[in-house]
């Protein structure tokens, strides 16, 4: 199994059939990773540099966990502390990371287009932790390998993408994905954090309604607030926000069906989810993060070029 690409830089340079691959093999490491040992030797020998120039917790430890657990060697490099602050460039920064003999690159950086521009000038795969508020696809991939897991498939089901549209990564990931799969998507949060563009350009459903998107919906994917990407105001108060856009259990039990509840983290409950709501029987937050590793180390493995038999066989 391979997949058309050589870098996983977006969902939108993605065929169908490369997510389907990734879904396939993720399933073959999931079983992997519910082993006592839960190793397979499958990228012994190659090393990989995680290059980190904007904060991140649960995609860091997630990546490095994949890594990890497929045999490979593994470098972390956050660029506080690092030559960066003294005006290395993004280039100089990763020909010296390199020349050490790196295989893989997996990077995430707060400019849009970063490791677009990267692949143009190093020639080994790297892989998209999250550009600006352009795509973070590994995100937007365990979200629909949960969907699937949790429903049996996307095909078919109607998936609303709650909050934050205009400044999140993870909805533009997310809409590529779905509509890839065959799932209808309906974004709804604020008119001024839903960009124009989408229903037009992206084929998706637009509401400002939040209980008519959670009636029409089996799945919501709910999205924090990107406060640290606010450039002016663009609505009044977080306290105004959670009253019209935030989603409770007492919201969900008086829907007339049982709606997934989904959300990429870091959560702000009380804001756009309550503690209720989140950790709810509805709630997949968790496994999520779970599979998250699993798609992570099919990624990985299927960029790589390798190609021993992950076949689980047994504990």
């Amino acid at each position: 199994m391979s997949l058309s690409v050589k870098h996983l830089l977006g969902i939108r340079d993605l065929q169908r059939s490369d997510i389907e691959t990734i879904f396939q093999t993720a399933d073959s490491f999931k079983d992997v990773l519910q082993r006592p040992i839960k190793k397979v030797p499958t990228l012994r020998d190659t090393t990989i540099v995680n290059v980190f120039f904007e904060n991140s917790t649960r995609t860091r430890i997630s990546f490095e966990l994949a890594e990890k657990r497929l045999g490979a060697d593994v470098v972390n490099f956050s660029a506080s502390g690092s030559s960066v602050s003294k005006g290395e460039t993004l280039i100089d920064t990763v020909n010296n990371i390199l020349a050490m003999k790196v295989d893989m690159v997996v990077m995430r950086h707060s400019a849009t287009g970063a490791p677009h521009f990267l692949s143009k000038h190093i020639d080994v795969p790297i892989l998209n932790a999250g550009d600006g508020i352009n795509e973070h696809p590994t995100q937007a991939l365990l979200d629909a390998f949960s969907i699937r897991e949790k429903l049996g498939s996307v095909e078919g089901k109607k998936v609303a993408i709650v909050g934050d549209i205009m400044h999140s990564r993870v909805a533009l990931s997310n809409i590529y994905c779905l509509k890839k799969l065959g799932a209808e998507v309906t974004v709804v949060g604020p008119p001024t954090l839903i960009p124009k563009y989408l229903a037009n350009a992206l084929g998706v459903n637009v509401t400002y309604n939040l209980r008519e998107a959670l009636e029409w919906c089996d799945v919501a994917n709910v999205l924090r607030i990107q406060l640290e990407r606010l450039k002016m105001p663009l609505f009044s108060s977080l306290r105004e926000y959670s009253l019209v856009y935030g989603i409770n259990k007492q919201l969900l039990d008086s829907l007339h069906k049982e709606v997934v509840i989904m959300h990429p983290g870091p959560i702000n409950r009380g804001v756009e989810l309550s503690s209720d709501a989140a950790d709810s029987k509805q709630s997949i937050i968790l496994q999520q993060v779970e599979n998250g590793v699993a798609v992570r180390m099919a990624a990985l493995y299927l960029l790589s070029g390798k190609t021993p038999n992950i076949t689980v066989t047994g504990n």
